[in-house]
């Protein structure tokens, strides 16, 4: 590794050698595995040099509608084999593609594309009801639509007869700083900001994967997750590029079928979150299936609950259960647990990893003492410069590289990172300090506990009081009986004083971030 300068005034730790850009990761397994997977679906699979063929045909089709260097293409795609072929299509043209989630509705669409000046789409047939018209997006000049239509421009159709020779398409020439992806930030509160992924953002983010979970060319992991989402693009999709690895795309994550699908496609790789993980421990199948290839599991989000650790460890003695903590500003991981220690650390989320800067500071901006807690700012060639034509939210959330990342945490003297609540997120009751990590962990060691959620009920005494939101589907539903759990582990301030047993799993926004705003409303 070595200091490099990046953006102009950020010194950061940098991998060296690394691939100069993310359609480099591609085009360098293209080479290197021609025959290997490299996407597996519904039973279907492409490999390299089929995917290749798909995305060179795709790029010219593009570049003939107008889409060039440098211009904004939304991806308005779920889970399947038509948002990679987009993917790796606008990187071959150095155009910028910015996937958004399908759950995304009509005025959020529209002002993302109006916010980045998108001038084409990509869209499911079924979601074309969703998109502005010409009037509110004026600069949406191409709008290419994935499935049967009788009108408009269809993906096929930008792909051609592939029995007949591909269209030479030269790679664009991009600088390792340029914007590849801009994925605009949940919008819990206010409007979403485009977060601007760079190459050199996505390269560091999957070699600190392939170091810190040992990925491999035999590869193969489930997109479980959103496509869409940083973990998705990057930790999954990205990561199996960089090794020449498989992405097995889940179109929709149900249990059974899940299970199914590990078993058949022999899934080595998950990264998912501890529900995900739960649900699975919970249904009849796992028991048996044979699950044997799956080696490693990375999870986040959320802490895992020690018994689902030791659960997992029993019944599949041959996963490896990594904790890791990120952001879409740092283009994924920021840490990850070190191998086998996973059960003795289970409250953290890890180490920093290798480019990684942690600094946990104070609200005046003055870093606090070892093992004390405080806001943690995060710097390294992972961290994205900022976000799209928003230079005020650029200011307000970086600070000479580091980025705020709004989580209230702390680091020990070994270098184990703790995230306990977001700044916002922390309860205040009669001036005692809680955090919700703290409270919703022990919450989730109840029997058949799947989430939890605790949020403050305004107290006119207090000012605060502690309410848990909790779904534990097939749980008796015993206010007292969970009290009780809980104050047996937790001071009797931090003990949830009143609970919502709810009936569906908690809301969660288009980017699967839990959505406590409307918690706090219910």
């Amino acid at each position: 590794m070595r200091h490099e300068a990046l953006y102009g005034d950020r010194i950061v730790r940098c991998f060296t050698p690394r691939p100069s850009s993310f359609y480099g990761l591609f085009a360098d397994s293209v080479v290197a595995r021609p025959q290997a997977d490299v996407i597996a679906f519904e039973g279907q699979h492409w490999s390299y040099a089929q995917c290749a063929d798909i995305c060179q045909r795709l790029a010219h089709g593009l570049s003939q509608h107008g889409i060039a260097q440098g211009d904004r293409v939304v991806l308005f795609v779920d889970n399947r084999p038509e948002f990679f072929f987009a993917l790796m299509a606008l990187q071959q043209l150095g155009a910028i593609a910015v996937p958004v989630g399908v759950r995304e509705q009509a005025p959020g669409l529209a002002y993302i594309i109006q916010q980045c000046e998108a001038k084409g789409i990509v869209c499911e047939h079924h979601l074309m009801d969703r998109l502005p018209d010409a009037a509110t997006a004026p600069a949406l000049h191409l709008r290419v639509i994935v499935g049967e239509s009788q009108s408009g421009v269809t993906f096929n159709c930008l792909i051609g007869d592939l029995a007949t020779p591909a269209p030479t398409v030269a790679s664009a020439l991009v600088a390792e700083t340029d914007v590849a992806v801009i994925l605009y930030t949940s919008g819990t509160t206010g409007r979403p900001k485009g977060a601007m992924l760079t190459h050199i953002n996505i390269v560091h983010s999957v070699l600190h994967y392939q170091a810190g979970m040992k990925l491999n060319p035999n590869d193969r992991s489930a997109l479980a997750v959103p496509a869409s989402h940083v973990t998705g693009l990057v930790a999954i999709i990205a990561a199996m590029l960089l090794v020449g690895g498989c992405t097995v795309i889940v179109p929709v994550f149900k249990v059974d079928n899940f299970i199914a699908l590990m078993q058949a496609e022999r899934v080595t790789h998950t990264l998912m979150v501890p529900a995900m993980y739960q649900l699975c421990l919970m249904n009849a199948r796992f028991a048996d299936a044979d699950l044997s290839q799956w080696r490693m599991g990375g999870y986040g989000g959320a802490p895992m609950p020690v018994a689902t650790i030791d659960a997992l460890t029993q019944r599949l003695p041959q996963l490896v259960l990594l904790n890791a903590y990120g952001a879409t500003e740092t283009t994924s991981p920021t840490t990850l647990m070190p191998m086998g220690q996973t059960r003795d650390h289970a409250d953290s989320v890890g180490v920093a990893l290798p480019a990684a800067q942690i600094r946990v500071m104070d609200d005046e901006g003055r870093e606090v003492p070892t093992g004390e807690t405080g806001e943690l700012w995060i710097a390294g060639p992972m961290v994205v410069p900022g976000y799209w034509a928003n230079p005020e939210a650029t200011a307000a959330s970086f600070t000479a590289g580091y980025w705020h990342s709004g989580d209230l945490g702390s680091v020990d003297a070994q270098g184990y990172v703790r995230v306990f609540d977001r700044k916002k997120d922390m309860l205040n009751r009669g001036g005692y300090k809680i955090y919700s990590v703290e409270v919703e962990h022990v919450l989730m060691t109840w029997p058949g506990m799947v989430e939890a959620a605790i949020v403050g009920r305004p107290c006119p005494v207090l000012g605060e009081r502690v309410h848990a939101f909790v779904y534990a589907p097939g749980s008796t539903h015993d206010d007292a009986a969970l009290r009780a759990h809980c104050a047996a582990q937790l001071a009797d301030y931090k003990v949830p004083e009143t609970l919502t047993w709810c009936e569906a799993p908690l809301p969660r926004n288009a980017n699967g971030k839990l959505m406590k705003r409307l918690l706090r409303e219910r």
